[in-house]
């Protein structure tokens, strides 16, 4: 993609991503479905992760699977009110470029 992703935007697609997943769910994962938009790295969507986590976006729970702890990734309220907040910018921005592309805005 030419266009460079913002924190912001990350945050948002991150956030998008892992509240698709009732019980959460861990980072190789998410690299995954975020990378079906994206390209992204793992060490460009970890501290991202953090950042989340830090915020109280998102909360972090380890989990046994095939004899390790896998580390998941769950959304919290406050983290679903920012995913609601980035939906309502992404909208009007994402219309505002596409006024711009197709033809112009007039005011």
């Amino acid at each position: 993609m030419v266009f460079n992703t913002g924190a912001a935007l990350l945050d948002a697609i991150v956030l998008a991503v892992v509240s698709r997943e009732k019980e959460g769910t861990y980072g190789y994962k998410i690299t995954q479905d975020v990378r079906k938009a994206i390209e992204v790295s793992e060490s460009t969507l970890y501290p991202v992760l953090r950042r989340l986590q830090k915020d109280e976006c998102l909360e972090v729970y380890d989990k046994q699977f095939d004899g390790r702890n896998r580390r998941y990734y769950k959304v919290t309220e406050k983290g679903m009110a920012q995913l609601n907040l980035y939906r309502v910018e992404w909208r009007n921005y994402s219309l505002k470029i596409n006024e711009l592309f197709e033809g112009g805005v007039t005011a």
